[in-house]
């Protein structure tokens, strides 16, 4: 079977499964699109709260249900760097909907923690859940039932499919993100990969290391790494729900600024006032999401995304799996090398050709839809170009997109790629089933086999890296990481330290039922497994010394027992009240109780 034939038997076997959820969804957003907004069927008493901050001569704007409100839903606060620049965001947007006649409002803030700042602290167990968090604050932001549109301000890790998930609740309005771009590049992300394992090691000290640390996230933006951040900001482009080539776009400068007043323009285009009613809804369909999974295969994105696609689509009433992302990535070719991927940052990843020209490419090769609605209109070939600015005051402006990358060290043609596939698989056996992501790692070690040294903590396999008791080739397993024990948190305290084991010449690979991210880097690793330890899961009866084997060719994880001595062997079940209280974790006792296994989107929402 032909790549592109592969390609569409995929997307019909989604369309297929998703029918009796997806024609719910469609249901409901129609039933809530004659419903509402009609701000005139508010009484009065639920009007004048609603437009009580605007004085007597603002108030007269909302006369009538035809002029446009635009709700402003953002995740600003200062402790993340890509989103102290939406500080501006809402001025603006209310000036230029002003120009054209309608309003917007600051309809609510959504909580934005910060991954960075709480990487192997207490914090990082509300990391995940903080996702439904952000649906849950978008929903109760939209609930009052006073906007013809949505615009979400969102850039980071959890924040972007938090905003997803509660837009899709209120699918009947056409909604658009604006994002704020990355940093400026600052030091290498090959010299503070070199500089962490310089200080596990014990080469540099801390006042080194945060120096480095420093020189690589030193001003407002995006982090420049191809981590989840900036995958979200290319799967939003993928799906048609933000202007193209905006994703990388750096804060502060004149063309950012223009971004964000004609994103703001066209989505006043888009409301059901108009005659170009354009929803979240029915843009986010079946094949907009394989073009997202596509989206992230063909550049090496994150692997936080096998849980958040997965969740964002149900959102939207699609169902989608591993098996899925597998079959895919074994079709598409793996275009971009940015870093943990390579050595380039997401800015010269935008300057080589970016998303425009990966986009144009793969449509041209047939592995993308064009079939689909974007805030543009119909066609994702609308977003195979790029913004410019011939004069600042003139606004934006749109030329083609690069038609051959200007680097072919970070972007390659589909037809002459860095690999023939997108390097995401899926691994199954008698532990149970995980994802591995192969992109940055070397082909001679997509297969491990080695002794286990089981550890409950990223602290316990630091004290023992630190104590000598890791030299040697090893399979280094974490249970008891995942939504149900502690809410998932990503485990890169361990990164450097398995590097460093690699470096060493070991043979090392890491199983666990936690997260690792974009960041996973150059370590074979099985993340993500289910079902996790404190369900049962066979991951939970591995002890120190048994034979583990990791094969990302062959799509296996096994232990070596038999299966009598397997199911024989007890579960162990480790005192996790330390995990479970302090840091805000004893108000997150439901999700913990009430979350989906992995691959089902580790969340705590139900179907559409």
């Amino acid at each position: 079977m032909s790549n592109h034939a592969k390609f569409e038997s995929i997307t019909q076997r989604v369309i297929e499964r998703s029918k009796p959820t997806r024609a719910r969804y469609l249901e409901k957003i129609e039933a809530a699109r004659r419903d509402g907004p009609e701000r005139n069927g508010l009484s009065c008493s639920n009007l004048a709260h609603g437009i009580a901050a605007f004085g007597r001569e603002g108030r007269k704007r909302f006369d009538g249900d035809h002029v446009p409100n635009i709700a402003i839903v953002s995740a600003y606060n200062e402790m993340l760097s890509a989103h102290q620049p939406f500080e501006t965001f809402p001025a603006r947007i209310k000036k230029v909907a002003a120009e054209d006649g309608a309003i917007a409002q600051f309809a609510g803030g959504v909580p934005a923690m910060c991954d960075g700042v709480t990487q192997g602290q207490d914090g990082m167990d509300l990391s995940l859940f903080s996702r439904d968090v952000i649906a849950l604050s978008t929903a109760v932001a939209l609930s009052h039932n006073m906007f013809d549109a949505t615009i979400c301000l969102g850039v980071c890790d959890k924040i972007v499919p938090g905003l997803m998930i509660g837009a899709l609740a209120f699918g009947h309005l056409p909604t658009i993100f604006a994002p704020a771009g990355p940093m400026v590049s600052g030091l290498s992300n090959k010299e503070k990969a070199r500089t962490r394992e310089d200080y596990a090691s014990g080469k540099i000290g801390r006042e080194a290391l945060l120096e480095a640390e420093c020189a690589a996230y030193h001003s407002p933006g995006t982090c420049t790494f191809y981590g989840t951040a900036n995958s979200n900001q290319m799967l939003m482009e993928f799906m048609g729900l933000q202007l193209p080539g905006g994703s990388f776009v750096n804060p502060g400068t004149a063309l950012r600024d223009a971004l964000t007043d004609e994103a703001t323009r066209t989505l006043l285009r888009l409301t059901n006032l108009g005659d170009q009613y354009r929803p979240i809804g029915h843009i986010v369909d079946e094949k907009a999401i394989i073009n997202a999974m596509v989206g992230l295969l063909a550049t090496g994105g994150s692997t936080n995304h096998t849980l958040h696609l997965v969740a964002i689509a149900a959102a939207a009433g699609v169902v989608i799996d591993w098996q899925d992302f597998d079959e895919l990535s074994r079709i598409i070719p793996l275009m971009a090398r940015v870093y943990p991927n390579g050595t380039a940052d997401v800015n010269h990843f935008h300057a080589a050709g970016g998303l425009g020209f990966v986009i144009g490419d793969l449509l041209a090769e047939g592995l993308l839809h064009d079939d689909v609605k974007t805030i543009l209109g119909d066609g994702l070939s609308r977003f195979a170009i790029e913004p410019f600015l011939a004069a600042e005051e003139a606004g934006v402006e749109w030329r083609p997109a690069k038609r051959e990358p200007l680097d072919t060290e970070i972007l390659r043609p589909a037809h002459e790629p860095f690999d023939s596939e997108g390097g995401l698989r899926l691994v199954d056996g008698n532990v149970g089933r995980a994802v591995v992501k192969v992109s940055a790692v070397d082909p001679s070690r997509y297969r491990i086999s080695a002794p286990a040294r089981v550890f409950d903590t990223q602290q316990a396999f630091k004290d023992a890296f630190n104590a000598g008791e890791l030299e040697m080739d090893v399979v280094v397993v974490v249970p008891f990481q995942g939504p149900k024990a502690n809410g998932m948190p990503e485990l890169h305290k361990l990164t450097p330290y398995l590097g460093v084991l690699q470096n060493r010449g070991f043979k090392v690979a890491l199983v666990t039922d936690g997260r690792m991210s974009g960041a996973s880097g150059k370590v074979l690793s099985g993340i993500q497994l289910t079902p996790e330890a404190i369900d049962g899961g066979a991951i939970a009866r591995i002890r120190d010394g048994d034979i583990v084997t990791l094969d990302a060719n062959s799509g296996e994880l096994i232990v070596e027992l038999s299966e009598e001595d397997l199911a024989n062997r007890e579960c162990r079940k480790p005192d996790l009240s330390a995990n479970h209280s302090g840091m805000g974790r004893e108000l997150f006792t439901a999700f913990r109780l009430n979350v989906a296994e992995a691959e089902k989107g580790a969340g705590i929402f139900g179907d559409a």
